[in-house]
């Protein structure tokens, strides 16, 4: 991966940590939700997502919402997302700082 790239990917995830489950206080990416980000030097962005249960209520429209955030980055040519759900998220899927800020620690 070129730096060119990695830093493409890092305004990404920046622009994916202002998404949040509007049942938890914490972004999508610190949750854990984004399984997968690659980006090709073409700008063509896969994400692989997942929710924190498939009967998540925003399950309509969070992916759509990561989609149009990922779009949005400047550089990127277009996004392929996929909502998965194996493996199954679990708490422990969380960033130490999204542990901390939920009182997890």
């Amino acid at each position: 991966m070129s730096n060119e790239d990695r830093s493409l990917r890092d305004e990404i995830i920046e622009s994916l940590k202002t998404v949040y489950d509007p049942e938890i206080p914490v972004d999508i990416y610190e949750l854990g939700l984004i399984y997968d980000l690659a980006v090709d030097p073409s700008g063509q962005v896969n994400i692989k997502m997942t929710l924190t249960s498939p009967a998540c209520p925003v399950a309509g429209s969070l992916p759509g919402e990561v989609e149009a955030k990922a779009a949005s980055v400047p550089g990127v040519s277009s996004v392929d997302l996929e909502l998965v759900w194996d493996p199954p998220w679990t708490m422990e899927m969380m960033s130490e700082a999204a542990k901390l800020e939920l009182d997890f620690l």
